[in-house]
Order: C-alpha cells, then structure tokens, then sequence
C-alpha cells in the first residue's frame, strides 16, 4: 500500500488539541516531541503542494503567472463542510501570491473565505476543467466526479491519490 501524504500530515490532521496537550506537557518538563514534528511538517506542506504545481506547470511549459489554477476540495477533510485550518488556504493564498488566477470547486463548502479571499465554488464541468492550467486536488470529497476530472483536465497535482484507477488524456502529478 502506497502512502500519499497529502496537504497535511498523511492527509490526517493533528488538531489544536494535541497542541494543548504539548504545551501542558511542556510546562511539566516534557517534550511531545511527535506533535511538534507533525506541526512543522504539517506547516511545510502547503508550500511543497505549491512547489509542485510551479514544478508541474513549469515541465508544460507554462508560468504559474498568469495561470488558471482549479482547487478541488476546500475543506478540512473529505465529505465535510468545515474549512477551520483547511490547508487549502494556504495553497490558494501562496498560489494568488505568485499570480495565479485560483479558483475552486467544492460541493460541500459554497463560499470559502480566508483573509482577503472571498471566494464562491465553481461548477465542476467539462469547460471548467479544460479552461485550467492545472487542477489541484486538495480535498477527496466522494462528490467530486473524478472520472470527469482525469478525462477533461488537461493537468492535474493530485495530492490525495483520488486519480487512483482513472484514465485519460492529460498528465497526472502525485505527491
């Protein structure tokens, strides 16, 4: 069995939870040094995610400047509707941060807002992923027809393995 990390830790999360618990144990004189090292890697993946779609853009031949870059999956995690500490965020700020037109579908999350993002969900159809440089797949919510998404997208960073027994035309990057 392959092991697909994903946006965050393993595509698991470590909640704010743990990280109360490691500051209690701190002040007993304990390191909980796992939940440490899962935050940072957990902080760093975000930016690996977008390192990899500069990568996969750049290898088409294309600038992450002024591409069309389709999010798939806003969401903390798949089939729900909270987006509280959704590495998505992170993805889409950094990715609007090098001058790529973000947009995102999600059929559980309508409207996403993160700082200055104000964003609402796109449809998922055949126009819609043609039109995108690049599709990154954040969240694998079980609504999102992925069969259509690996026939359409032209390019896709699949961190969640959802590609997984899909074919067609277009290139597919996994973490």
């Amino acid at each position: 069995m392959a092991f697909y990390p994903g946006p965050g830790l393993g595509g698991h999360c470590i909640p704010i939870d743990p990280h109360y618990l490691a500051w209690k144990l701190r002040t007993l004189n304990y390191t909980a040094r796992f939940i440490e090292l899962a935050s940072e890697v957990n902080g760093a993946m975000p930016q690996f995610v977008v390192d990899r779609v500069v990568k996969a853009l750049n290898d088409e031949r294309k600038a992450v400047n002024g591409s069309k870059v389709l999010v798939a999956g806003v969401a903390y995690k798949p089939n729900v509707t909270d987006v509280r500490e959704s590495p998505a965020a992170d993805v889409i700020a950094l990715l609007t941060d090098l001058g790529a037109t973000v947009t995102y579908h999600d059929p559980h999350v309508p409207e996403f807002v993160e700082g200055p993002h104000r964003m609402s969900s796109v449809e998922l159809s055949a126009e819609t992923l043609r039109n995108a440089d690049c599709v990154v797949i954040v969240t694998n919510h079980k609504a999102i027809d992925y069969d259509l998404v690996r026939k359409e997208a032209r390019l896709v960073v699949d961190t969640r393995n959802a590609l997984k027994g899909t074919h067609g035309p277009g290139r597919v990057v996994r973490l």
